[in-house]
């Protein structure tokens, strides 16, 4: 019986996949995926769909696409930014009305 938890198995299993992890933590993700099947599941699809992404070449994109995109990322990020700074501000202000 696997005394692995589920979050356990969770966090060992990038290295796991990887083969990074040493041979007692590797047998403990082993015999927790033979045990959880909900685990099993998530192992199983993990590494299907790294399989699937290591097998396929990156491909380049139009330039146009590529700036476009950069923009996108770049006012997305600006948003966002602004978002948590009034966010910040707004839970200032609430402090020092909560202190005065």
């Amino acid at each position: 019986m696997s005394l692995l938890t589920c979050k356990d198995f969770l966090l060992a299993l990038n290295e796991y996949l990887d083969e990074t992890e040493d041979a007692a933590l590797r047998r403990e993700v082993e015999e927790h995926i033979e045990e959880c099947p909900n685990c099993w599941v998530v192992f199983d699809t993990t590494k299907k769909t790294l399989q699937v992404f290591k097998g396929i070449q990156s491909q380049d994109i139009p330039e146009d696409v590529h700036r476009r995109l950069m923009e996108r990322i770049h006012s997305r990020l600006m948003e966002r930014r602004a978002r948590a700074q009034a966010n910040d501000k707004a839970g200032d202000k609430d402090e020092q009305e909560r202190k005065q």
